[in-house]
């Protein structure tokens, strides 16, 4: 689906150079012989050998090709199984915490668990349905999936959820996409490039008052206790409160639609693939505290919450942060 649009990502560089030699007398220097030669070596690699058993250490822009290339299957596999029960008939359960669960859920996230397996066997996974797979009890690569983002959205046929992939390198994200299967629109970052949208770059808007912001947050009914009433300082002090977007809020911060975005409670699954999206975009996004968000993915480890801050602008991240006053 979207092979043509991300093609900048997942071809080799070898592959540009179709030319003859009799058109073109510069391909005869030195230097261009010496660039051939390293690109042809580079483009001998086979993709399927890709994968962790290398040192992590050697991660280069061959790695992350190929681990976008898997990331683009991964959400396509869950959007043709979304597309296939968005707006129909299906049974819903509660989880023990009460938040409901579908076959779409359950089967996207086991779309995309068969395809890791198969094209990175030695790569752990962390999904909001099954938890930890993996052998062993920790990892370098941990990809983290939420194949539903908005489950009530979709339950409702609402199409501003979203599949959340992210892959973890030493508990860090150096890949996120928020994919929209039914608007397919799809947000991809990767570490040290620039977060594009269906293979256009995209980027923040500048905002840098709080009392200029338009603030999106999933549900003021989400927060209780003392983070309703910090949400609520910051809430009053914005031009524009907005409400009911889950993950595609933060979507729109990226491309430079929103301001900000605040929320509680919010678990791993839900906000890594955040984080390189919104940061290949010029935004910020950390706790309510303005630490960075850290999570160890392993066997024992537990989904627990965090107190979630994006932002387009800098200023505008740290006038939010003065407002919620999170000690």
């Amino acid at each position: 689906m979207f092979s043509q649009s991300q093609s900048h990502f997942l071809s080799f560089p070898s592959k540009s150079l179709s030319c003859s030699p009799n058109k073109t007398p510069f391909l005869s220097c030195p230097a261009f012989k010496t660039l051939a030669i390293s690109l042809r070596s580079k483009a001998m690699i086979p993709r399927s050998k890709l994968s962790a058993n290398t040192d992590p250490s050697l991660l280069n822009d061959t790695h992350l090709d190929r681990f976008t290339e898997v990331g683009n299957k991964l959400a396509d596999a869950a959007g043709e199984v979304i597309r296939s029960y968005f707006r129909k008939k299906f049974d819903i359960i509660d989880k023990e915490d009460l938040s409901p669960v579908t076959i779409a859920d359950q089967a996207a996230e086991e779309s995309m668990v068969s395809i890791i397996m198969e094209n990175l066997p030695s790569h752990a996974i962390y999904g909001e349905e099954k938890g930890w797979r993996c052998k062993e009890e920790s990892a370098v690569y941990v990809w983290v999936l939420d194949p539903i983002d908005g489950t009530k959205s979709f339950i409702t046929g609402k199409p501003v959820f979203g599949t959340l992939i992210a892959l973890m390198k030493n508990g860090k994200p150096i890949l996120g996409i928020i994919d929209q299967p039914v608007l397919r629109e799809r947000w991809i970052g990767i570490s040290g490039r620039a977060t594009t949208l269906n293979g256009q770059e995209v980027a923040t808007r500048a905002c840098t008052e709080l009392s200029r912001a338009y603030l999106y947050t999933t549900s003021p009914h989400l927060f209780s206790g003392d983070a309703n009433e910090a949400f609520a300082r910051v809430r009053d002090k914005v031009k524009v409160p907005l409400y009911g977007c889950d993950c595609y809020a933060y979507a729109l911060l990226a491309s430079g639609y929103v301001d900000l975005v605040v929320e509680s409670g919010l678990r791993p699954y839900d906000f890594f693939a955040l984080i390189p999206v919104i940061e290949g975009a010029g935004g910020v996004i950390t706790d309510w505290k303005g630490n960075q968000l850290h999570w160890e993915a392993s066997a024992s480890s537990r989904a627990t919450c965090f107190n979630v801050v994006a932002a387009g602008d800098e200023q505008i991240h740290q006038q939010a942060l003065d407002a919620l006053q999170w000690q």
